[in-house]
């Protein structure tokens, strides 16, 4: 019963517009020293890759980039089917504050592929199984965004994206698995296999480090983005008006 009470109560615009606001910077500031560590990690402490030799160190970026592309469909599409089917709108607010972001990922992943692909492969692009997915999902991403701009009423705009959302979410499996599942030039899984990692721990604890940093921000940008769906999809709403009065009058104190 009292977790039924704190998720009905997580749910409450005016309680999460709140909350976000508090916790962004708890986010963002651990964010930002963990990049800064991993990055120095990966870029200056690692040492060259014994066949890939200095250019391997694009995996700092590219890696936690991919990872994050396909974590923010995933939040994306959950959060789009909790609306879907509970009808709460703060989840949908959610799965629109995410997309913009998740495809902003989505984008670094592929130019840092491409960047890598070309000194390994020879090429910036090539038609295989895992870059050809993620492009898919670069696709699914704009199309959401497209498809809710196309709607003036948010409702129907909620509605319309989230089934795209729902249904997109089966080509998240088939990227993570296309390395296993077809012969590809994408090499195959590193830090997944934790039984017995392809990569050592000097370059391996940088890599989890940007991981790690990467999430946070993540976190920490989708509060920000969420706390302007929110005061979009509320601004008629009472909370609203009392908040900006509530401001107006601390800055006449001021």
């Amino acid at each position: 019963m009292r977790l039924w009470n704190w998720i009905n109560k997580l749910a409450s615009p005016p309680h999460f517009f709140r909350m976000a606001g508090t916790l962004t910077p708890w986010f963002l500031w651990p964010a930002t020293a963990l990049i800064l560590v991993g990055a120095f990690g990966g870029l200056v402490l690692a040492p060259p890759d014994y066949m890939q030799g200095e250019g391997f160190r694009m995996i700092y970026f590219h890696v936690p980039s991919a990872y994050l592309s396909m974590m923010v469909y995933v939040i994306m599409a959950v959060s789009a089917a909790v609306g879907l089917i509970w009808r709460i709108k703060l989840a949908h607010a959610v799965a629109a504050s995410a997309a913009p972001i998740g495809a902003s990922f989505t984008v670094l992943a592929l130019v840092t592929g491409m960047l890598w692909g070309k000194p390994m492969w020879g090429a910036y692009w090539v038609w295989d199984a895992r870059l050809t997915s993620e492009l898919v999902l670069l696709f699914l991403y704009i199309g959401y965004m497209t498809l809710r701009s196309a709607f003036d009423d948010t409702s129907k705009a909620d509605r319309a994206s989230g089934v795209l959302a729902v249904v997109g979410v089966v080509n998240i499996p088939i990227i993570h698995f296309s390395v296993v599942w077809w012969n590809t030039l994408h090499q195959g899984p590193t830090i997944s296999k934790m039984d017995n990692p392809s990569i050592t721990a000097d370059m391996l604890w940088p890599l989890l480090t940007m991981i790690l940093g990467y999430t946070l921000f993540f976190v920490a940008i989708l509060a920000i983005r969420v706390r302007g769906e929110v005061l979009t999809r509320e601004v008629r709403s009472r909370w609203v008006g009392e908040m900006l009065r509530e401001s107006i009058d601390d800055k006449r104190v001021e």
